[in-house]
């Protein structure tokens, strides 16, 4: 499973692309610690300040990360608090944000505003698929991020990917210039028919491009395993189920970043503990894996992330909180957890927002999913379930 790269002495031989990025774990700022709506900024510095001291510098985040919230946290609990030389950080092009060349450098400039800082070291083309792919070369958004690292505004230029590996293989095809690659990456999707994390990564060794990991732990979903897969590990001894997901991602030959959303304190201590001195799994962790990956893709769960791209930037009209439905019915399958219909009716109430039966099937929300999945199919499981 994959191409760990090991030194004799057993230790791991990091990467030595972009030497700025002191180590192999970056901070993931689409899941920070919040208090109801807002983010919990005290939490956040205190998150910054034991990742920073612990010697790692590389943060991530992206315009829409909770509505617009991720950047301004960003300002507040990193940018106006430490010299631009102690961190290094990562914005992204969303195509919601766009619909032509002359809007990009306003929205890029309000994104450098939004951060507090004067350039970013990385700008990735975001979630890039077939389908927005077209729109980013219509509007020369590559062409536009190129010519901003010229000015030095923007260190180096990537993307981040949900779709199949041969569309990866044609965006680099055409960008040759594209310095490092962002993509989902995690032991149950390695070899995932519509994620193909395995074939994506191939094609990012094929072109020499260097990997940044997303969804390590996909979502949370493989912190939180049944009790079949949980058990495998916890025979292993103390270590966090989270451990070997990251630890797992992070033994990869190429992979430069792993990214972790990290949403209070406890989870930024348990992930800084076993990737500060990093060691890739060995051969008896593997096999764990290996065993953990069948269970998990023997149960009938929805593999969704809850990244909310299906919410946000309303690409739901009737206002349905789709992760949230999704992680009820999950739970309510896999743990026979009867405290979900509450827990849905909690949903609905929160917000007012739409039931799962509400859904009039415009698909939009299917158009953005970075998991591909059928969401408008799933909605009718979630209303067979709760709302009967």
């Amino acid at each position: 499973m994959g191409y760990l790269r090991i030194n004799d002495d057993g230790g791991h031989d990091m990467d030595n692309s972009f030497p700025e990025i002191k180590t192999l774990f970056g901070f993931g700022c689409m899941r920070l610690p919040m208090i109801g709506s807002e983010v919990d900024i005290e939490q956040f510095k205190e998150m910054t300040d034991y990742f920073i001291d612990n010697g790692f510098n590389y943060f991530d985040t992206a315009h829409g990360y909770i509505d617009g919230k991720s950047e301004k946290a960003i300002k507040i609990a990193v940018s106006d608090r430490y010299p631009r030389e102690k961190f290094l950080l990562t914005n992204k092009l969303s195509d919601s944000y766009f619909h032509s060349e002359e809007e990009i450098r306003p929205l890029f400039q309000s994104q450098l505003d939004a951060c507090g800082v004067e350039y970013f070291d990385f700008y990735l083309m975001h979630a890039q698929n077939a389908r927005n792919f077209k729109q980013y070369k219509e509007c020369r958004a590559y062409e536009t991020a190129f010519k901003l690292k010229e000015k030095g505004k923007i260190k180096h230029v990537g993307l981040s990917f949900h779709d199949k590996a041969e569309v990866l293989d044609e965006i680099l095809t055409t960008y040759p210039d594209v310095e490092i690659v962002q993509i989902q990456f995690n032991y149950v999707d390695y070899e995932d028919i519509a994620i193909q994390s395995g074939k994506c990564y191939e094609v990012c060794r094929k072109h020499n491009k260097p990997v940044i990991v997303m969804e390590p732990v996909k979502g949370g979903s493989l912190v939180k395993l049944p009790e079949a897969a949980d058990t495998i590990f916890r025979e292993m001894g103390d270590l966090s189920n989270a451990s070997y997901a990251i630890r797992y991602a992070a033994s990869f030959e190429g992979i430069r970043v792993v990214l972790s959303g990290m949403s209070d304190m406890a989870q930024m201590k348990d992930n800084v503990s076993y990737m500060k001195d990093f060691k890739p799994l060995s051969d008896e962790e593997m096999g764990a894996v290996a065993r953990v990956t069948a269970v998990y893709r023997g149960l009938s769960m929805i593999p969704c992330t809850s990244c909310h791209y299906c919410v946000e930037q309303n690409h739901c009209p009737m206002n349905i909180m789709i992760p949230e439905m999704f992680t009820c019915l999950n739970t309510r399958r896999i743990f026979d957890d009867w405290n979900q219909k509450r827990h849905y009716s909690d949903v609905l109430t929160a917000g007012g927002n739409g039931k799962a039966s509400s859904c009039i099937e415009c698909g939009g929300c299917e158009a953005v999913c970075p998991q591909h999945l059928e969401i408008r199919s799933l909605l009718k499981d979630v209303a067979a379930e709760f709302e009967g």
